[in-house]
């Protein structure tokens, strides 16, 4: 048996030496070194030797086996370059040609909507004011009219980071830190900035989300400024066609309050009874702020007299006008990351 496993030996290595495409290796390998191979049915004969010399031809089995499999890998990896410095040659490569285009980034769509909003407002005399996304309890509530355990407070569902501590749930705390910075001079301001809420994805809200609060404080500042400025502002944003409709409701920081809705995308086809859409609730109007007059005890806290100043306040999502202006149906879309729809825009 060693004479034949040698005799394999030599027409294995000779064979392989023979090769000149990777695509005759795997017939090699199945041939010499498979489950079915030449060596394979050695190694089921050692049964049929004595004691004595089933180790001695088990090793020089072995020693073969792994002989073949280093001349296989070698081979392989000779033919594999031989086999591209071919195809380099026929395909010649032309360093002058120019290279392909790079795709370029643009500005996402919640930034755009960000920007097209400071344009607005400051032609209408509003400057851009941060205030902190990190808040405590004490502005984010407290000193807007909202003390501990106040019903109101079940309005927001807040991110908690400590007793003292929120991720702020809305732009409104920026009031304040506007008022203590400025009294006590009149105030014209938008705050934008993100906000938190431990609350449901739909495709009308998100748990993070941007916001642009308003203020402006003044002498004898009425509720028909603030109709007057959303008015505008829905105009300029959305075209003369957009229409705005005005709804009581209640904020602890305003006095009066009221909900400013904005004529949907859909709302032709909510008029004609052939349905709205999921966005708007199928009403054909959709929310797009809350608002009011600054609360007296707001503008104490801020260092005014509610009794020489009054001023309105009111606070808008990012996201919901650009869905307006864009006929999006689904706030998911904008943090999705899908290129299929960033790129839209």
């Amino acid at each position: 048996m060693l004479e034949q496993i040698n005799l394999l030996r030599e027409k294995g290595q000779n064979e392989l030496k023979s090769l000149t495409s990777t695509d005759q290796l795997p017939d090699w390998y199945h041939q010499y070194l498979g489950r079915k191979g030449d060596l394979t049915s050695f190694l089921k004969q050692l049964g049929t030797l004595s004691a004595e010399e089933r180790p001695a031809v088990g090793k020089i089995i072995n020693e073969v086996k792994q002989e073949f499999q280093q001349s296989f890998d070698l081979r392989q990896e000779t033919l594999r370059e031989s086999k591209l410095h071919e195809e380099l040659e026929i395909d010649d490569l032309d360093v002058t040609l120019p290279g392909r285009p790079c795709t370029t980034g643009h500005l996402h769509l919640t930034t755009q909507t960000l920007r097209r909003i400071y344009q607005i407002f400051q032609e209408m005399g509003f400057q851009v004011y941060e205030a902190p996304e990190v808040e405590t309890d004490e502005y984010n509530f407290q000193l807007l009219n909202i003390p501990e355990y106040h019903p109101a407070r079940d309005m927001w569902d807040t991110f908690w980071v400590d007793d003292e501590v929120v991720l702020r749930t809305h732009t409104s705390p920026g009031q304040i830190w506007a008022m203590r910075e400025y009294y006590p001079d009149p105030i014209r301001v938008i705050l934008p900035g993100k906000c938190y809420r431990y609350e449901q994805i739909t495709p009308r809200s998100e748990h993070q989300f941007y916001q642009v609060e308003g203020l402006t404080i003044g002498k004898n500042i009425r509720l028909t400024d603030l109709i007057g400025v959303m008015t505008e502002f829905a105009h300029k944003m959305y075209g003369e066609d957009r229409k705005v409709r005005i709804r009581g409701s209640y904020f602890p920081f305003t006095e009066p309050s009221i909900e400013i809705d904005m004529s949907c995308s859909c709302k032709d086809k909510a008029d004609s009874g052939s349905g709205g859409c999921r966005l708007c609730k199928y009403t054909g109007w959709l929310e797009v702020a809350g608002a009011g007059m600054v609360h007296p005890v707001v503008l104490r806290n801020g260092g005014y007299d509610p009794e020489e100043w009054s001023g309105f306040a009111f606070g808008m999502g990012v996201e919901r006008p650009a869905l307006l202006k864009h006929n999006i149906d689904d706030i998911r879309y904008f943090y999705g990351n899908d290129l299929r729809f960033l790129q839209q825009f």
